[in-house]
């Protein structure tokens, strides 16, 4: 694999027909410091306090804030890590980061219209040495459906060395339509083969403040954290004009283990809540197809005894609505921890 260099472009900050030019040709634009270094700091103290009383994190004199137990690796959706990551979805300074002004203006600037966040926020966080668990390649448009005109922004919270395991995206990628999906470990449980890819890896050493945008068909993907205890911490924020529509998925809370209500109880200000009610949206149905795949590539391998399977029945069981299909899952599950125990969640 061929790493190169992301190429900032603060320089088109003021012209957005060079950055709509420029995002169309590649599929993403990279800025570094858009965002102020103490609104990245306030968010990662949050979700770090959140770790800490999970006991998450190893503190010592002169260590790092995010310094983790590696011991401790969990992902989604075991319950270990939906129930630390329910407390993350609370806190109010995550999803207000969403709003600030700089991401605002920047996603109206490649829309060229008024421009709406996802009420959907995502945290990433990711545990040191858990390698299989890498986010593989994938598009977000499976994810997120609506207008495949809506635009990720990737924001690591804090200094993010290649080490630690940042963002990669593939150039060029989001003008070759949807790939095929296969099931996987990492963030989504799903990913395309990497061979079925060009060989046009983007990358860099993120600092904080740094914002990574890019199209719902860009393909892009995870390093691998390999650091000896370092946890990584990024957000996902998605922007898309709101005159288009949105996936009714994206108007709850990610991974839809917390309420709304649940998500507002402790926040100061009501200015973001249920901010989306206030515009006249067009909502579409969610396609489940992908998913509906990926749930069959489980329960084959699991037949198989291949505990890859795992995280996609772990979903299944605690959230897909047929009862027969959850129960089904359930089965699987132990049949896995049958045959290997020491690998059970």
């Amino acid at each position: 694999m061929t790493l190169y260099e992301l190429s900032p472009a603060n320089h088109l900050l003021d012209e957005p027909g060079e950055q709509r030019a420029l995002l169309d040709r590649d599929g993403f634009l990279f800025f570094r410091g858009l965002l102020p270094r103490e609104e990245i700091q306030r968010v990662r103290r949050g979700i770090l306090g959140r770790c800490r009383a999970a006991g998450w994190l190893l503190d010592g004199p002169d260590s790092p804030d995010d310094r983790a137990d590696p011991a401790k690796a969990c992902v989604e959706p075991e319950p270990a890590f939906i129930a630390v990551y329910r407390e993350v979805q609370k806190l109010e300074a995550f999803h207000a980061l969403a709003h600030h002004g700089a991401l605002l203006a920047l996603a109206e600037a490649v829309l060229g219209e008024p421009a709406l966040p996802h009420p959907n926020k995502i945290a990433r966080l990711s545990f040191p040495q858990n390698v299989r668990h890498t986010t593989p390649a994938h598009q977000d448009f499976p994810f997120i459906q609506g207008t495949a005109e809506t635009f990720t922004a990737w924001i690591p919270l804090g200094d993010v060395p290649r080490q630690l395991g940042g963002l990669m995206v593939n150039a060029g990628t989001h003008t070759a339509g949807l790939y095929e999906y296969h099931l996987s470990l990492g963030a989504g449980g799903m990913g395309i083969d990497p061979s079925a890819l060009p060989d046009r890896w983007h990358t860099s050493d993120y600092r904080a403040g740094d914002v990574l945008l890019f199209h719902s068909h860009m393909v892009h993907r995870a390093l691998p954290n390999l650091t000896p205890d370092r946890m990584r911490l990024s957000v996902d924020y998605r922007y898309q004009a709101r005159s288009q529509p949105i996936a009714e998925s994206n108007l709850e809370p990610h991974t839809g283990q917390a309420t709304w209500e649940e998500v507002y109880r402790d926040w100061r200000s009501e200015e973001l809540q249920f901010y989306w009610k206030r515009t006249d949206l067009a909502v579409s149905r969610f396609d489940t197809t992908y998913f509906q795949n990926r749930d069959r590539e489980a329960f084959e391998l699991a037949e198989r005894g291949d505990p890859v399977a795992r995280p996609a029945l772990l979903r299944i069981a605690h959230r897909d609505p047929d009862p027969a299909k959850r129960e089904r899952a359930e089965r699987a599950l132990a049949a896995l921890d049958r045959a290997d125990p020491d690998g059970a969640s």
